[in-house]
């Protein structure tokens, strides 16, 4: 007979896994509109959208700091301990591929992006951030899954992750097309080379995402 999980701490570590889920929505935000200032190349508020990203991702740091400190070596867990480990570190590369998105941007000179990519570029940044918003959602069905083990909630967190891979999977598809253009465009290697890796860059925070969604999926399938 499965014990309840909640039972056995005074502070699940699955809180602090769902307060840093929030801290990376709360930079999935604040990367959007970083995002939408660099394309318009008339927003003069970038690095502060930059710092503020960088903050985040310090605070998400502190707390993946917290989970792996203050767990017991002997606790009893529901999962494998470093199973837990390995989600929370997916997890937090994901507000690691957008401070690495901003950072590579900050690195030219020139602000703004090719004309002819604007709508693609701003609409890959979409597709990255809606399996993002996923994550949290995902977090907070499996601290109710993992306090009463109904099957029906395992089921409700299981849904949440296939629709995560799925727009993951949509991601792809938009970073290739984006790859396609930029390797067809006339223009010189460096700013090939700097558009390729940033679409790269950005398609990853999908990526991350993804596979956070599925070592939930190992997770509750215990």
């Amino acid at each position: 007979m499965r014990i309840p999980f909640f039972s056995m701490f005074m502070a699940s570590p699955f809180d602090d896994l769902q307060e840093h889920a929030e801290k990376v929505k709360e930079c999935a935000q604040i990367f959007q509109q970083a995002m939408e200032c660099h394309v318009s190349n008339k927003c003069k508020t970038f690095e502060e959208f930059r710092r503020e990203v960088t903050k985040l991702e310090s605070e998400a740091d502190a707390i993946k700091q917290n989970v792996r400190g203050r767990l017991p070596k002997r606790a009893m867990l529901p999962v494998d301990k470093f199973e837990l480990f390995r989600y929370l570190g997916e997890q937090d590369q994901v507000i690691d591929a957008m401070e690495d998105t901003l950072d590579w941007i900050s690195y030219k000179s020139e602000p703004g992006i090719p004309k002819e990519l604007e709508k693609d570029i701003l609409h890959l940044v979409d597709v990255v951030i809606d399996p993002v918003e996923d994550l949290n959602k995902m977090v907070s069905e499996a601290r109710k899954y993992f306090g009463r083990y109904s099957e029906k909630q395992r089921g409700v967190v299981k849904d949440i992750i296939r629709n995560l891979s799925q727009k993951e999977h949509e991601a792809d598809e938009v970073e290739d097309m984006i790859k396609e253009k930029v390797l067809n465009m006339k223009t010189d290697p460096v700013t090939v080379f700097h558009l390729f890796k940033l679409t790269e860059t950005i398609g990853s925070i999908a990526d991350h995402a993804e596979n956070a969604g599925d070592m939930m999926e190992a997770m509750v399938a215990r």
